[in-house]
């Protein structure tokens, strides 16, 4: 039977860290894909893919690879899209998990948000509220939990 597979979106993701933790206590190959140089924890387990810097060139490595057997790390809703579709897990770095369910109101939202930055000027929101620990705790939770039902559903 094929191992797991953790591929984490890199260059914008805050839980690297917290990814190989949890890969490594449930002995899941890592694949960490940035278009730069990332420094990753020497195990057996992790290696890095560095891709060009073309548009979604990270995005497209991952999408081409993922499968049933994979967990995708991202918050890039139209890679989630593509990896759903593929059959991965997807999960976003504050642990919410992007499924079939709500793939589509992501996508939507995201391309109103879209429009609506392309039309008249806006006014400024602030952003996202900073990455916080109960982030980092949600996380860490729901890519325990994601990998423990991968292994008894794939066994």
């Amino acid at each position: 039977m094929p191992p797991l597979t953790l591929y984490i979106d890199a260059d914008a993701c805050p839980v690297r860290e917290e990814c190989y933790k949890v890969a490594a206590r449930h002995d899941v190959s890592t694949v960490v894909v940035a278009n730069s140089f990332i420094r990753i924890p020497q195990s057996p387990l992790i290696s890095r893919q560095i891709v060009d810097d073309s548009f979604d060139a990270a995005d497209d490595y991952i999408a081409e690879r993922a499968d049933a057997r994979s967990v995708v790390i991202t918050s890039d809703i139209p890679l989630a899209d593509r990896c759903i579709k593929a059959g991965a897990k997807v999960l976003s770095p504050n642990g919410k998990p992007f499924d079939e369910n709500n793939i589509g109101s992501a996508l939507a939202t995201r391309a109103i948000m879209n429009d609506l930055r392309a039309g008249a000027e806006m006014p400024t929101f602030g952003g996202p509220p900073p990455f916080s620990q109960r982030d980092r705790s949600a996380f860490l939770q729901a890519l325990h939990t994601v990998l423990e039902r991968m292994k008894r559903e794939l066994k």
